[in-house]
């Protein structure tokens, strides 16, 4: 089995604030080590009100700290928003604290994984030396930049198959990896029924068609009060858009079409990145997808 790892994005529930949901996502955390989860990442958002994770080195310090063996990382640090020193003293202290546990997930640039030239008495330290797994998501020409440094790369959304075998086909070994290595991100729930696991997925789906109506992503909502709703035409039209490549269905159901997506895209790894109103009704979703490992 492909194995299977999750990006939670701290999202803040109706009636939560952000402070109970960055607990929340700390204490998912422990429950996917217990799960048998491969990876666990937290995210980078801002000024956004309906998520919490603003800081993904500091949430997955904590992370990190109340766990003891899931691996732990960003998807990602945005390095726009960043100087790059301090990105690398960063992932320096938690590989530090947390050896061969900690993964660098980074957006749009790697350029300061090399030699440093520029300002050459400067040094990250204690990162100098010390090697966390490296990744880099596919925005942007994210595929190409991986391909061109030899790192591996993640995928969500869009098109992954044709960015996997544009990646594959350009990669150049590195001293970071020998090989190519894909991790697609997911949508994925499962539940007894197909009816129930579908119903899993409207929160989030819809906090995300009404950030595209009216700039704000809201709280998420239960499922149920979001389908009474009467939706301007162009919200449910893209309530219904994302939903569209989600996986969805019973425990065999969802078996299949995660074979499927692996084969279609030769992933090494699957990203889940699931999450709904309910927190028991999400782990309980997670649960069911861990028995298929």
């Amino acid at each position: 089995m492909t194995p299977l790892s999750i990006l939670d994005r701290s999202l803040v529930r109706q009636g939560q604030s952000p402070a109970s949901a960055l607990r929340d996502t700390v204490r998912f955390a422990r429950e996917a080590e217990k799960l048998g989860y491969h990876r666990f990442w937290v995210s980078e958002h801002h000024s956004v009100p309906g998520v919490a994770g603003s800081a993904p080195t500091v949430l997955a310090a904590a992370v990190a700290a109340a766990t003891s063996r899931i691996r732990v990382g960003t998807g990602g640090v945005m390095l726009p928003n960043h100087r790059p020193l301090v990105v690398a003293e960063q992932f320096g202290v938690l590989e530090s604290l947390h050896p061969a546990r900690i993964d660098m997930g980074l957006g749009r640039s790697v350029g300061f994984t090399g030699a440093q030239d520029a300002y050459p008495g400067v040094h990250a330290l204690p990162a100098e030396g010390l090697r966390p797994q490296v990744f880099v998501l596919a925005m942007g020409a994210g595929a190409d930049i991986a391909a061109a440094h030899g790192l591996p790369l993640v995928i969500g959304g869009g098109a992954p198959a044709g960015a996997a075998a544009r990646y594959r086909a350009a990669f150049r070994p590195s001293e970071w990896s020998a090989a190519p290595y894909v991790m697609v991100a997911a949508n994925i729930a499962v539940g007894e029924t197909a009816e129930q696991a579908a119903l899993l997925q409207v929160p989030e789906a819809w906090s995300t068609a009404h950030s595209r109506v009216r700039g704000v992503f809201p709280p998420l909502r239960p499922p149920g009060e979001i389908l009474r709703m009467d939706l301007p035409e162009r919200e449910r039209a893209l309530l219904e858009d994302a939903r569209k490549g989600q996986i969805s269905g019973t425990a065999d159901e969802v078996a299949t079409r995660l074979r499927d997506l692996v084969t279609v895209t030769g992933a090494d790894e699957v990203l889940v990145t699931m999450n709904t109103y309910d927190l028991d009704d999400r782990l309980e979703s997670y649960r069911r997808l861990a028995a298929l490992a």
